[in-house]
C-alpha cells in the first residue's frame, strides 16, 4: 500500500490558492470565448475577479463583475442556470480527482472600494490624516 503524503498546512493552502486561481483562468477562458450558450451571458463581458476555494477544495465560489456593471443580478442568475455545463468543463480541464462544486456570486468588493475612497476624502478625516502626516 502505498504511504499517504502528508502536507504542512503552508504547502496546502498555496495548493488551494493555486487551484483557485487555475478555476478562475479556466473560468475566463470559457466565458471570453462565449462557450456558454447563454443570451444574458453571451451579451455581457463577465470578469472573474476572485474564485475562493474551500481546503478539500471540493467547493469553489467564482466572485464575477459583468465589465459595465449593467444587470449583474441577472448575469449571476444565468451563470447559475448554466453551472452544469461550467462545472463539467472546469472538470475537464482540471483534471482534479473531484471537480469543484461552483457557486456564482456577485463581486461587491469595487462598490466597498469606492465606499472607503469616498470617507477617506471626506474633510473631517482628509483633516485627522493631514495632522498625522505632519509629525
Amino acid at each position: 500500500m502505498a504511504k499517504r503524503q502528508d502536507h504542512t498546512a503552508e504547502q496546502q493552502s498555496v495548493r488551494v490558492l493555486k487551484v483557485g486561481e487555475r478555476v478562475r483562468h479556466i473560468l475566463s477562458e470559457l466565458l471570453a470565448r462565449q462557450e456558454v450558450h447563454d443570451d444574458v451571458v453571451s451579451a455581457s463581458n463577465i470578469a472573474v475577479t476572485e474564485v475562493r476555494m474551500t481546503p478539500d477544495l471540493r467547493n469553489a465560489t467564482a466572485y464575477v463583475k459583468p465589465l459595465l456593471g449593467n444587470a449583474e443580478d441577472d448575469v449571476v442568475k444565468a451563470l447559475r442556470q448554466n453551472t452544469a455545463f461550467l462545472q463539467r468543463e472546469v472538470a475537464k480541464r482540471l483534471g482534479l480527482k473531484f471537480a469543484p462544486k461552483l457557486k456564482f456570486r456577485k463581486d461587491e468588493s469595487f462598490a466597498e472600494a469606492d465606499r472607503i475612497e469616498t470617507l477617506l476624502r471626506d474633510p473631517k478625516v482628509a483633516r485627522d490624516l493631514g495632522d498625522e502626516l505632519e509629525d
